[in-house]
């Protein structure tokens, strides 16, 4: 058994810094690299490439990046995990093998997880008495049910640990939970057992300090944000985790970014509900357990972790096509910036309620005045310049089309001193709308395939 292991957090999301990962592999000693590139409007975006092509479903940026990171990771033996393959995890690995073949690599090991993929047997297991109906809400999934888009089950580490102990160097899934993806090494490397449910909290809770990338290490900060150093070559965050469930989170030397108590705890904070209750499928993770350290510059000493066993359910994860959307601004300048931008929203409501257009809503927001916090901002000063920005919702495309055809008219016909519409009249978008079920995980088996090149 190792003493210790180093896992990189390589992206937090699709679209993260797209340097963090090849500066994880190149900078400094890590074991493994985690990347997270899921979120609950990402499936449904997969899935809408998928249906126009078989070969898509999957983070693309992802391709050209193993691409620049195969040979140093084969070289080190650094082991890449990550949920990447979307709703399409083996186009994804049959991608990077094809870069693997172009760069001469022979002998790569890739796992794929599959089976979270459950859109084309929701009336199967409607039939089987399970419902999935919205755990927020109550609704019944029959009222949404031919606007579903995705419908994805959150596995936890251990199909990915599966992969790991049949010699995978990449394992690629599809939507895995952000913390297994942390949390799987830790199992592998230290024989951690299921009902370990201290340990498997505090991988959890490691995996979660990761999850949004550069966020635990100095980004997004809120605290003293001006003493961050050189935002500009952030490192990434590192778990250092040894077998007794103690973590510490640091960066590579020499990177930008900072790690403190503070940058680690507004990570703890992120997206968590009752902080006694965090719930995955692998545990049950205490947060008010959890201990912090400074353990010397730019490192965080994580230790304990109080868990609590897994519940019987899985979480779903599912998105369904609710209406559309549009979204159109235009500028006013001083004078009475403020004041031209509210006679012109009352114009265009006047005049959309004129011709018998229906939304399910219109928001109007006055950025440079109340944009960020609404109602709770106090009156203004004599303001340069506010962007109107006004939306509607609804379920009738022509409805939301139109709208965007009657904002340019403001330009001649209404307030002074208006500029901002190069880009046009809005368009209509659909609308993707989130729905959470549970389901008990005795109803699923994931299926772990691990192949060569």
């Amino acid at each position: 058994m190792k003493q210790s292991i180093r896992i990189a957090s390589g992206q937090g999301f699709w679209g993260d810094l797209l340097t963090a990962p090849y500066d994880q592999v190149t900078k400094g000693p890590v074991d493994y690299m985690m990347m997270d590139y899921l979120a609950e409007v990402t499936m449904s975006i997969m899935q809408k490439q998928r249906r126009k092509d078989p070969s898509l479903g999957y983070a693309r940026d992802l391709v050209p990046l193993m691409k620049r990171i195969l040979p140093i990771i084969t070289e080190k033996n650094i082991r890449v995990i990550t949920n990447g393959g979307g709703v399409n995890p083996l186009a994804c690995r049959d991608a990077i093998f094809e870069v693997a073949k172009q760069l001469g690599i022979k002998g790569l090991k890739i796992g794929v997880v599959l089976g979270d993929d459950i859109l084309s047997s929701l009336d199967a297991l409607a039939d089987q008495g399970i419902p999935l109906d919205n755990m927020e809400t109550g609704e019944k999934l029959a009222g949404v049910r031919d606007q579903m888009m995705s419908a994805n089950i959150y596995f936890g580490a251990w199909p990915v640990v599966e992969a790991l102990e049949k010699g995978a160097q990449v394992v690629i899934t599809g939507r895995t939970t952000d913390t297994g993806l942390t949390l799987a090494p830790m199992i592998h490397e230290f024989g951690w057992k299921p009902d370990d449910w201290d340990l498997i909290a505090a991988g959890t809770v490691a995996g979660h300090i990761l999850e949004c990338g550069g966020q635990a290490s100095g980004g997004n900060f809120s605290g003293d944000w001006r003493a961050v150093p050189d935002l500009a070559h952030i490192g990434f965050p590192i778990a250092e985790a040894k077998p007794s469930g103690e973590i510490v989170i640091t960066k590579h030397e020499g990177t930008g970014g900072l790690v403190s108590v503070q940058t680690v705890k507004e990570q703890l904070l992120y997206e968590i509900g009752d902080p006694s209750n965090y719930i995955t499928p692998d545990c049950i993770a205490d947060f008010t357990s959890i201990q912090l350290a400074e353990d010397g510059p730019d490192r965080v000493r994580v230790y304990g972790v109080k868990g609590r066993p897994a519940t019987e359910f899985y979480k779903v994860s599912m998105s369904y096509l609710d209406g559309y959307t549009a979204i159109g601004t235009l500028t006013y300048a001083w004078p009475d910036a403020l004041d031209k931008a509210k006679a012109a929203d009352a114009i265009l409501r006047t005049r959309l309620k004129d011709i018998g257009l229906s939304f399910d809503e219109i928001r109007t927001e006055f950025v440079g005045h109340n944009s960020c916090h609404g109602p709770l901002v106090g009156e203004p000063g004599d303001l340069n310049e506010v962007v109107l920005r006004i939306g509607v919702r609804g379920n009738e495309y022509a409805d939301v089309q139109r709208f965007g055809m009657e904002l340019a008219p403001l330009i001649l016909t209404g307030p002074p001193a208006v500029t901002g519409f190069a880009g046009g009249r809005p368009k209509p978008s659909e609308v993707i709308a989130y729905w959470p079920a549970l389901m008990p995980k005795s109803a699923v088996k994931p299926e772990v395939v691990v192949e060569s090149l």
